[in-house]
């Protein structure tokens, strides 16, 4: 039963924001990771106020079922679209530092 708690916490008080900040803090706009840990947690809380807000005005209504799908939904697009940005970023610093290598 603990472990339950422990996770939905995770999933909904830290997931969503952590994905939103790698996606915003990426290369040279790294921030350390107090900060990270702090955005992560406020980001979280916003979208998650935003998700529950276009619940309860959507014809969708507000139950455990949406609640679920939609913020799973959420955290998948942001965390592909983090992952798509770091291999990006990834790739880029490798160019140049082959680049480097070969000057």
């Amino acid at each position: 039963m603990v472990p339950r708690y422990v996770l939905s916490f995770v999933f909904i008080a830290f997931l969503p924001g952590y994905c939103l900040v790698n996606i915003l803090f990426l290369g040279k706009n790294k921030i350390d990771f107090v900060e990270q840990l702090v955005l992560s947690v406020a980001l979280s809380f916003g979208l998650i106020g935003l998700v529950g807000l276009f619940l309860g005005l959507s014809p969708i209504g507000f139950n455990f079922t949406s609640i679920t799908v939609s913020l799973s939904v959420l955290v998948l697009v942001l965390a592909v679209i983090a992952l798509v940005r770091k291999n990006r970023e990834l790739r880029k610093l490798n160019v140049q530092r082959s680049e480097q290598i070969s000057a």
